[in-house]
């Protein structure tokens, strides 16, 4: 049967079904060719052109299915990049505004099955940054080109220089602290009564009193008065009045202007990456095969922030890794770690206790202007062992 005329109603009615998108599985990527409806699709795929494809697939299979998959993913990071630029965008709305061209490249004729399969794969060979929620999947684009690194050295020196003014103005207020705690001492140890001791027992007790006329002396009391008192009444009148203190007297000034220092630390130093050199990691995929899974390793380079060079330990061999097929590894105690995150992020200190049902430790900083200071309840994956080879 002859194609429909131009101008005639079977040709308009032809245009209008061949415009927007068809059923996926209507669709044969080899031959780029949409058919309509099933019928269609089962006599394209009985034709010699169909089967001429098919033969070029089978010689190399694995090519075009790289091939398929490249252009894929170049098609759907260019939207990711161009329209959303660095922002968290669900996942599932970019695939749409992909598809939306009719030529594009259907997943059926990647690598990936599905779309949570291709968005795991972006997470793990990180160009972005992917998390599950109840919604679905959702991505964030991480720009890798020298004017964002640029600008990322710029935030991260502009960090570092805000880092330094904040350790010494802790260093200042924990002076005034301590200064305020002496001073206080002092006062407290001033205050204290001692027992009245004279020099010499034998002169009699003068008491020199000088009273105004605007206070009236008491009425002289009988001696006979006197000796009737009770020890209780004795004890009553001659006790030392209690120093009245509030039991709350709530925070200091200070404490609070180091709690939100701490807070803004914290803020500021918590990242979604922690890879640093010279820790001590456990690779936990499987994608190396059994003999790797579960053993420890040495990050030898960290490359972008999100992945290693790692040196395992029992066999020697080097790989380059993602962060998210790594995790931190607790020493035993008394032994250096580093903080890979948080408001101490980059901070050498010592184990010194170890809390299994909060899963986290108490650490003592080793070095540098907070030398000595003791961090409770840090999160186990916050801090690594270093390595001392």
């Amino acid at each position: 049967m002859g194609k429909a005329e131009a101008g005639t109603p079977k040709y308009l009615a032809n245009k209008m079904k061949a415009k927007g998108l068809q059923k996926l599985r209507w669709y044969c990527q080899m031959c780029q060719k949409q058919c309509r409806d099933d019928n269609g699709f089962k006599c394209h795929i009985q034709s010699e052109a169909h089967q001429r494809q098919l033969l070029l697939f089978a010689d190399s299979p694995g090519k075009f299915l790289h091939n398929f998959s490249k252009e894929f993913t170049d098609g759907f990071m260019d939207i990711v990049r161009r329209r959303h630029s660095s922002k968290r965008v669900k996942a599932n709305k970019v695939y749409q505004e992909y598809i939306a061209c009719k030529d594009h490249i259907h997943m059926n004729s990647t690598r990936w099955l599905s779309l949570s399969e291709y968005v795991k794969w972006l997470g793990r060979s990180g160009q972005c940054v992917v998390d599950e929620t109840e919604e679905g999947w959702y991505i964030q684009y991480i720009d890798r080109s020298p004017e964002a690194r640029e600008a990322q050295e710029k935030k991260d020196r502009k960090e570092k220089a805000d880092k330094d003014d904040q350790e010494r103005m802790m260093e200042f207020i924990e002076k005034q602290v301590e200064r305020a705690r002496k001073e206080k001492g002092e006062e407290d140890e001033a205050k204290k009564f001692t027992e009245l001791k004279r020099e010499n027992e034998e002169e009699p007790l003068k008491l020199d009193l000088k009273l105004t006329s605007k206070i009236k002396p008491e009425p002289v009391v009988p001696m006979q008065n006197l000796l009737k008192r009770t020890r209780e009444e004795d004890d009553k009148i001659f006790k030392k009045p209690k120093p009245t203190t509030s039991k709350s007297c709530g925070k200091s000034a200070l404490d609070e202007i180091r709690e939100q220092e701490e807070a803004k630390k914290e803020k500021q130093n918590r990242k979604d990456y922690w890879l640093a050199e010279g820790i001590v990691v456990k690779f936990v995929d499987r994608s190396l095969g059994e003999k790797f899974y579960k053993q420890k390793a040495v990050v030898r380079e960290v490359i972008d922030k999100y992945q290693a060079k790692i040196k395992f330990l029992e066999t020697g061999e080097k790989v380059k890794v993602d962060q998210s097929h790594l995790e931190t590894v607790i020493p035993a105690l008394e032994k250096p770690v580093r903080v890979v995150n948080g408001a101490y992020r980059g901070s050498e200190a010592v184990l010194k206790e170890l809390n299994e049902k909060k899963f986290c430790v108490t650490i003592e900083i080793s070095r540098g202007t907070l030398k000595g200071r003791i961090l409770e309840n840090v999160e186990y994956e916050d801090i690594c062992k270093i390595d001392l080879d």
